[in-house]
């Protein structure tokens, strides 16, 4: 099948196009308003930039809380959902009135992070501490959005060391929960590895 995104004409129950870019990581977003204000909330619009210097981006439907507060403060963190949290997280997914604290509402602790004003999520397996870079409005072909991309560069990384095998990230320990299309999540606990190849390709016999 092939359909056009301007008329969206795909035929089917749901818009499959969520569901083609997966897994999607997601980066549970703590934020501090400069009036001490608390926000999380899951993003599956988030992933890793760069690696030198150490970028992360996390995208927002609109002006709410996380974006808000990141540009107010110029700081947030980004903790990493384990299998063992996938309900905590869900409940901090709410659409509450601005200003609620989600870490009351899930029961969650926030933990001061070291470097910038922001809480982060104490249950996690790992946090990172980012302090905002540039906060993009993105250009369309189309209509106009209202979407605000907010990028950090990593400044401080949390982990805990029960996620570790001889000083590497265990992921099937870590569980890391990511986001499908639709209502559907998944947890990693199968991994391989593959090694790049090297030039000149060996002849394959």
């Amino acid at each position: 099948m092939f359909y056009t995104t301007a008329q969206n004409d795909h035929g089917l129950p749901h818009d499959p196009f969520k569901a083609l870019i997966v897994p999607r990581p997601i980066g549970w977003i703590s934020t501090q308003s400069p009036r001490g204000e608390l926000n999380l909330a899951p993003y599956s619009y988030f992933n890793a930039v760069s690696d030198q210097p150490k970028l992360v981006m996390f995208s927002s439907q609109g002006p709410k809380d996380s974006a808000t507060f990141a540009e107010e403060s110029g700081a947030f963190a980004a903790s990493f959902v384990s299998a063992n949290l996938t309900e905590q997280m869900n409940m901090t997914s709410v659409s509450a009135p601005r200003g609620t604290n989600e870490f009351e509402l899930a029961g969650l602790t926030p933990v001061p992070c070291e470097l910038v004003p922001a809480m982060r999520v104490k249950e996690a397996y790992a946090s990172i501490e980012c302090r905002v870079t540039q906060i993009v409005r993105p250009q369309t072909l189309s209509k106009p959005t209202n979407t605000i991309i907010v990028f950090g560069e990593v400044v401080g990384i949390h982990i805990d060391e029960a996620i570790l095998t001889n000083g590497m990230i265990d992921i099937a320990k870590a569980q890391p929960v990511a986001r499908m299309g639709y209502m559907d999540f998944t947890v990693v606990r199968d991994v391989f590895q593959m090694f790049r190849p090297r030039w000149p390709l060996a002849e394959r016999g």
